[in-house]
């Protein structure tokens, strides 16, 4: 069996996909998941599920959730006791079950060794199972409790960083217009993020789309001042400035030094 908290929290089992119940079921689940094989206090659940104003009997509500949530588990787990009392509040174990999170980053890790060993191939074929496991966003707003609004954004943005690997992987295995095309989509969910915009100035520099990419550079520089009212960073002025001088040699230096500095930063 197989938790998935990578988008709507569902159950895998031979190939099918089941839900838990109730939304309350799914926030409780999903904190649990989040933290699993330690305890998770019953003040800590009550705040997730129902946030900074919870009913007054909060507590016999998360009993029954509980109680409820127990009866759905042991249906499919390969584990005998999936959640278990231990004071102050309950645990869940995985034992013998899956996590698509477990998995995701697993590959993740997997493809950025590839790609530093330039095994370019494999490693956007491995990135690309990888954001396979995501069925959509987890949007942090969406939630009450810090438990799981933290790892939102957490994991939004190993989402985010295992799609520029991707790019990375594909434009170093010569499939520069699928690069091209994820960074545009990337860009159109994050239009604030300057490194995607310098990343994809190098891509289409690349493919002989130098007018293009310095097109990108003046998109992104109205942007960041009408947002911000800010210039672009140095970064990517150093970028628009090596593509207009069609430098590729020093962008690809710039850019490697610029990454590593990242995934240094990141460890």
């Amino acid at each position: 069996m197989r938790y998935e908290i990578l988008g709507p929290v569902q159950i895998l089992t031979d190939n099918e996909r089941s839900s838990v119940g109730t939304y309350k079921m799914e926030v409780l689940l999903r904190t649990l998941l989040i933290r699993n094989g330690q305890v998770v206090s019953l003040d800590q659940l009550t705040q997730e599920l129902w946030g900074e104003t919870p009913p007054v009997r909060a507590g016999a509500s998360l009993h029954v959730y509980v109680s409820q949530l127990r009866k759905v588990l042991n249906k499919f787990s390969l584990n005998s006791d999936v959640i278990t009392t231990r004071a102050p509040g309950y645990i869940l174990n995985l034992g013998r079950d899956e996590l698509d999170l477990n998995l995701f980053l697993s590959l993740s890790e997997k493809g950025r060794l590839q790609l530093s060993m330039h095994d370019h191939a494999a490693a956007a074929e491995t990135l690309t199972k990888a954001l396979e496991l995501w069925r959509e966003p987890v949007h942090a707003s969406s939630y009450e409790g810090p438990i799981i609004r933290e790892f939102a954004n957490w994991t939004e943005e190993f989402r985010v960083e295992c799609v520029e690997l991707l790019a990375r992987a594909l434009l170093a295995s010569d499939q520069t217009s699928e690069a091209i095309r994820i960074l545009y989509s990337l860009i159109s969910e994050y239009p604030l993020r300057e490194d995607l915009y310098a990343f994809l100035m190098e891509a289409l520099s690349r493919s002989g789309r130098r007018a293009d990419a310095l097109e990108v550079y003046r998109t992104a520089r109205n942007r960041i001042r009408d947002e911000l009212g800010l210039e672009p960073c140095k970064f990517l002025q150093e970028t628009q400035e090596l593509v207009l001088n069609d430098r590729m040699d020093e962008l690809r230096i710039m850019r490697s030094r610029h990454d590593g500095s990242m995934w240094a930063r990141a460890m």
